[in-house]
């Protein structure tokens, strides 16, 4: 006998179950609507539900198939979340978490030590780390290029390359955030395309982090403190 198939996550599992679903009846149907319940998928019941899936899996009636994580800016978590990931990934049932960050050496929130990429050890020993290259020009280019045409906005190639080198210098992402207003003001002066006189015009009006953070360093004796 055939049997049709359901991709369910444990995820469905925990809510469905920590919020069990009352009478079909009109007065159970009137209570639900007028008085929310607050649920929580709690440890005990998490466990449960593991044990349900694992005797499945023994018995052939289910198949896990293991999803991924992916965390970006993983610095910004706590000491509280990285104890709960490593406790999680001893799980046999634990997805493929991928972690991402920028940083180098800095102190773990919610600590006050400092460590690489602002992971815990005992969490970075357990880790592959792939290496990533920085992006060369004529990769940038093409970055831009892509988001360019994602936002319907027309750029020529001496543009697109001084942007590039605007990115160079900067970063990606603040390139990035050019393009919008570099837009705005190719219309305002009559134009659909962006020009590098564009650009020019708003690299100046709108300062990167780095940029920011040495002209704060230059004038702090003008600011109020």
């Amino acid at each position: 006998m055939w049997f049709p198939c359901q991709d369910v996550t444990l995820h469905d599992l925990d809510a469905a179950n920590a919020q069990p679903q009352g009478g079909q009846d009109i007065l159970s149907l009137m209570g639900q609507m007028m008085k929310s319940r607050k649920t929580e998928i709690t440890e005990k019941l998490r466990q449960e539900i593991n044990k349900v899936v694992n005797r499945y899996i023994d018995e052939g009636i289910a198949e896990l198939v293991p999803g991924v994580l992916f965390i970006d800016e993983v610095h910004m978590l706590d000491i509280e979340c990285f104890s709960y990931l490593n406790r999680a990934l001893e799980s046999p049932l634990s997805p493929i978490v991928i972690l991402a960050t920028n940083r180098g050496i800095c102190t773990v929130r919610g600590t006050d030590m400092t460590s690489p990429h602002g992971i815990p050890v005992d969490l970075l020993d357990r880790l592959v780390i792939v290496r990533t290259q920085i992006y060369g020009p004529i990769e940038m280019i093409q970055i831009l290029a892509i988001r360019a045409q994602v936002e319907e906005i027309e750029i020529d190639e001496d543009s697109l390359a001084f942007l590039g080198e605007v990115g160079q210098q900067t970063s990606l992402r603040h390139a990035i955030q050019l393009l919008s207003p570099a837009s705005v003001v190719a219309k305002a002066n009559g134009r659909d395309k962006i020009c590098k006189a564009d650009l020019e015009e708003v690299r100046v009006l709108y300062l990167d982090a780095k940029s920011s953070a040495q002209l704060l360093h230059h004038q702090q004796g003008s600011y109020i403190t």
